[in-house]
């Protein structure tokens, strides 16, 4: 299957170098292209790509509104990656917690930028960069609180675990080297952790994981 993408950025030579990444490859179309906020959640909601590469910082409305709005509509299918110029951002966290699927700096290399385009299309979360942790981190610990997270008492013990080591940013592959569990079994524990804490992917749990103080910003992390 294709994956249909579009780009929202302020700037037309982004959207431009990251359309002719993105449209080399035989399994990505980018449809749509828009200069600020406002165009972006016109675009995504008429042309409905299953991706949209976001900025932050957009003209109108920002792309954390525009992240927000987009996602508070339960019609539109489309799953938000940040794009960032600064890798601590203050505003990265904001549109994470708007519900945005992770993010990435607009020097990623090609590659990578690929990679992330389908991680997200999948219904995975971009987590892998190290910055998204140091992110949720540096603002729950400037909260110094924590707060009760709906469902993450219906956790079974495994359950709980595998959230712990998603919020220290491991991967599926090394949740199951950890724990001698199977991929599958991992996956499908994953799967149980986001129903249960009403999440729609990793980077949701992963939020709620430090917001209820399960895991807390240098505790255990490598």
């Amino acid at each position: 299957m294709t994956i249909r993408v579009a780009i929202a950025d302020d700037q037309e030579l982004v959207r431009t170098g990251f359309a002719l990444i993105l449209d080399s490859e035989p399994d990505i179309e980018v449809v749509a292209g828009a200069a600020n906020g406002r165009e972006a959640v016109t675009m995504c909601r008429s042309t409905r790509p299953d991706v949209v590469l976001m900025d932050i910082r957009m003209p109108e409305m920002d792309g954390i509104a525009a992240t927000r709005e987009l996602l508070d509509d339960d019609a539109c299918p489309t799953r938000v990656l940040i794009l960032t110029t600064f890798d601590l951002d203050e505003y990265v966290y904001d549109a994470v917690t708007a519900g945005a699927s992770g993010f990435l700096l607009k020097d990623t290399p090609a590659d990578d930028l690929v990679k992330a385009v389908r991680v997200v299309a999948s219904g995975d979360a971009l987590l892998a960069p190290s910055v998204t942790r140091r992110l949720i981190e540096r603002f729950t610990r400037e909260t110094n609180s924590y707060a009760s997270t709906p469902g993450l008492d219906d956790l079974t013990e495994r359950e709980t675990e595998v959230l712990a080591l998603m919020a220290r940013g491991h991967s599926n592959q090394e949740i199951a080297t950890a724990l001698f569990l199977g991929e599958t079994t991992v996956k499908t524990h994953v799967s149980r952790v986001l129903m249960k804490l009403g999440v729609r992917d990793r980077v949701q749990a992963v939020i709620a994981a430090y917001e209820s103080g399960l895991v807390r910003p240098g505790h255990g992390d490598s």
